[in-house]
């Protein structure tokens, strides 16, 4: 077995793990309740599935300015991806929307009082 097929098959396993992972976070997107769930799937697809993709892309290109090119768009998605699911997040929470949640288990910060008790 020779190098190159080594990594024609190491990359079509990247690509093949990249694309599961954004059918399963655009399943994820369609069927979560809420936008915080919804905003965790396509954390997932942005950064698992985009990555993955395109580390599979950058070993199929070989040594080139295209696997260049391809490393900055990763880049790019690993740094500006969390900050804009967070940003979306905050935002949210900033106009009061709240999550579906069985019980709520963040701090209260009213007085230590549970929301049943407001």
């Amino acid at each position: 077995m020779t190098m190159e097929m080594v990594i024609f098959g190491l990359s079509w396993l990247l690509i093949g793990i990249g694309s599961v992972f954004v059918v399963i976070g655009a399943v994820g997107i369609v069927r979560m309740p809420d936008v915080f769930t919804r905003l965790h799937a396509a954390s997932l697809i942005e950064t698992l599935g985009g990555g993955a993709l395109l580390l599979g892309l950058m070993l199929q290109a070989g040594f080139t300015l295209v696997t260049l090119k391809l490393a900055m768009i990763l880049l790019l998605f690993v740094f500006t991806a969390p900050v804009a699911t967070h940003a979306v997040a905050q935002a949210a929470l900033h106009q009061e929307v709240m999550p579906k949640l069985a019980s709520d288990r963040r701090p209260h910060q009213a007085g230590g009082k549970s929301p049943e008790a407001r």
